[in-house]
């Protein structure tokens, strides 16, 4: 194998604005965080109004939070970008479409396809790790907080969601990383994250080994910074006895 190693790839003139290969990385880093925020902001919003409301007595918020979860879980997540991007924008309204279509950058458009389609498809999956903490609490506490007079809201509000979110901040750390790694999905449509950039840096320079390797290692350290910031938090918030597995 005729390989020619070259580790200080990244420091390498693009041959574009006296920019290098690094510049490229931190665009993609970029493109990446912001995604990953976006569609993590929609994950947590969406999902968790969906985790109460496939847990309330009323039938009708449970049908509908169901099939959310179920068509979201069940279509590919490249599939679902696919939609929002090429798709969805053909069934605009006139004006909007035409703000879309002419607008609006590729790059702006790609954007917010990606975290939209990204946060709708975390947001199935929030939802069932809300369900599942709420649902673990003992049943005991729900009919204390409505024998003490609390609406239901009220009972969600101070009883049960203070103490689901506590004990399904592992299982979201997990949720969190995820939805970091998918950003990835993100370059299939359009969008320079770092992906993206890595494959251009990988065809200019033909150093893949290299290029892949860092990429690695920067999902690597994203990631691992997270798990750590989860990992403080649900020390924080912890609270003695609680456990996620009281009985009904």
């Amino acid at each position: 194998m005729n390989y020619n190693w070259n580790w200080g790839v990244l420091s390498q003139s693009t041959g574009v604005n006296n920019t290098t290969y690094f510049d490229w990385i931190l665009t993609g880093i970029g493109w990446l965080l912001l995604i990953a925020v976006i569609a993590w902001s929609i994950a947590l919003i969406l999902g968790s109004i969906l985790g109460i409301m496939r847990t309330l007595p009323s039938a009708t918020a449970r049908n509908i939070a169901t099939t959310y979860v179920t068509i979201f879980r069940n279509i590919p997540l490249l599939i679902q970008l696919f939609i929002w991007f090429y798709v969805i924008p053909n069934f605009l309204p006139g004006p909007i479409k035409s703000w879309w279509m002419n607008d609006l950058s590729n790059s702006t458009t790609a954007l917010i396809s990606a975290s939209v389609g990204l946060g709708l498809f975390t947001a199935a999956r929030v939802c069932e790790q809300v369900r599942t903490g709420i649902e673990a609490l003992p049943l005991g506490q729900k009919n204390a907080g409505f024998a003490l007079g609390f609406s239901t809201s009220q009972l969600y509000r101070y009883v049960i969601l203070p103490q689901a979110f506590r004990t399904i901040l592992p299982p979201l750390s997990s949720e969190l990383t995820n939805c970091v790694k998918n950003t990835s999905v993100a370059s299939l449509v359009g969008v320079a994250e770092i992906i993206s950039q890595m494959k251009t840096i990988s065809e200019y320079t033909q150093n893949t080994i290299e290029i892949y390797t860092y990429v690695t290692l920067i999902f690597i350290a994203i990631n691992v910074f997270l798990i750590l910031m989860m990992g403080y938090l649900e020390k924080r918030l912890h609270v003695p006895g609680l456990t996620t597995g009281g009985g009904k």
